[in-house]
Formats: structure tokens, C-alpha cells, sequence
């Protein structure tokens, strides 16, 4: 990093480099530590309150990216989407580039090749270590499923209704942990269950899922045989985002 101030403002570097020593650890020990689990957004289900300040970690070494770091704590990398820029990786990628440093680890990520006739234990495999990725992917379809559930309202003129607001608040919190989401809106979230049949199968799967890597006293055998058993059960389901969803856990590569 001294060497990248130097070059890139002389002299005066070595005081850029200077404040930058000083200010990174303060910041993303003290402040971000407060920050960055009350305020932004989340693309993982970790298992803290830890959020990402900004998609654009430039001012605390990426340290705003900061539910990434707490779902990937060893990564030498935090930018996990397209849209994310990490500086410290930069600088990481920088001294890497000329033998000044060795990156161990990165985030996972998950690989889809030709979808199996049935699940085995490449597959548990590839998706007990793809675990974080593998529930943003089906937070998105909730997220979908409660759009479409949305949409079905307006149509019906119930916009601003009480299953208006219900449906709203089920979009923001349906694809969250159960422990996560507070108490008081619970109620209003089984209002919305049971308002839609297909949002209540998709949170009722998606915990079974949760469940391929939450339960430890399961043997591996076991656990094959129950994720067979949910991927056929989605496909059977009907509802074509758990189908599409299985067959990408079908798919997955470790």
C-alpha cells in the first residue's frame, strides 16, 4: 500500500500511507463493528445481524462489505457481486502480481453442470459448502414469489388493504431465518402465508432445506436420502420456482 501511495502522489504518499494505517484498523474495528450490523443491505443469511454499509468498499479497505466478510471471514476478498468493489482486494491483487503476496482463499462459488438424474453425496457436498450462495438463490425466488403475489393483489384492487401490507412486509422479511424476524411481525406474515398456499410451501421447503446443514446427529446417508426427498417434492410441488430450483441443485458442483 506505501508503495501504491508513493506512486501515486509522491512524497506525500508516505502521509497518505500514514493516515490510512491509522484510520482502517479504527474504523473497521470500531466503527463498522456498530455500522455494519444495524444499517445496509445483506446478500447472505449469516448467521449475525452483519449487513454491508455500501457496495463499494473504498473508504475502510472494503471493510463496508461487511456481511460479506462475516459470511466469508477467511476470504482474502470481500466483492462477492458484480456490482461490488473491494479496495483492499485490489491492493491484495496488486502485491499478489508481483510476489509481495499469496492468496489462500476466496469466496466459493457454486458450479452448475449437467443436471443428475437423482442427487448424491457430490451434491450434498456442493451444496453444504455452497450453503450461503445456495440460500440467496432461493431468497430470490421468494422475493419473485411475493412480487408475483403483489401483482395478484393490485389486480384485484386490494392495494393499501390489510393483505396489501401484509404482502409487503412479507416481501422484506419471508426469506429471512425464523430468529431473525422480530416478533411483531410474525402475525402479519401468517396473515400472508395464509393469503397465499405457494408462499407458505416455499417457506415451509425452504427450512426443510436449511435443514441439510443446520442438523449435525444426521448421518450423510441420511441426508442424501432427505435432499432426494426434497428435490422430488419440489418437482412434484407445481410451483415452477421449486422446480427450477431443483433442478439446480441437481446441477450443482462442488
Amino acid at each position: 500500500m506505501l508503495i501504491i501511495d508513493v506512486l501515486l502522489f509522491g512524497a506525500a504518499g508516505a502521509a497518505v500511507w500514514a493516515v490510512q494505517m491509522a484510520w482502517i484498523p479504527i474504523t473497521a474495528a470500531g466503527i463498522i463493528n456498530g455500522i455494519g450490523h444495524y444499517w445496509g443491505y445483506r446478500n447472505f443469511e449469516a448467521v449475525d445481524a452483519s449487513t454491508n454499509i455500501s457496495p463499494w468498499g473504498i473508504i475502510i479497505g472494503g471493510e463496508e462489505l461487511h456481511n460479506n466478510h462475516h459470511t466469508y471471514p477467511t476470504s482474502a476478498k470481500l466483492s462477492v457481486k458484480p456490482y461490488e468493489f473491494d479496495i483492499g482486494w485490489a491492493y491484495i491483487r496488486a502485491m499478489e502480481m508481483v510476489g509481495l503476496a499469496n492468496v489462500r482463499k476466496t469466496p466459493p462459488r457454486l458450479e452448475l453442470g449437467a443436471v443428475k438424474p437423482v442427487a448424491d453425496g457430490k451434491t450434498l457436498e456442493a451444496i453444504i459448502a455452497n450453503r450461503y450462495e445456495v440460500m440467496a438463490r432461493y431468497a430470490a425466488e421468494m422475493r419473485q414469489a411475493v412480487r408475483s403475489e403483489l401483482d395478484r393483489l393490485r389486480g384485484e384492487g386490494a392495494e393499501n388493504s390489510h393483505r396489501w401490507v401484509n404482502m409487503s412486509l412479507a416481501k422484506a422479511w419471508l426469506h429471512r431465518d425464523d430468529d431473525k424476524i422480530p416478533q411483531g411481525v410474525k402475525p402479519q406474515l401468517q396473515h400472508a402465508l395464509g393469503d397465499s398456499p405457494k408462499l407458505a410451501k416455499l417457506v415451509a421447503m425452504r427450512e426443510e432445506l436449511r435443514q441439510l446443514w443446520t442438523r449435525t446427529n444426521v448421518s450423510a446417508e441420511q441426508l442424501v436420502s432427505d435432499l432426494q426427498s426434497w428435490c422430488k417434492r419440489a418437482e412434484d410441488s407445481g410451483i415452477a420456482a421449486l422446480q427450477d430450483f431443483s433442478f439446480k441443485l441437481r446441477a450443482a458442483r462442488a
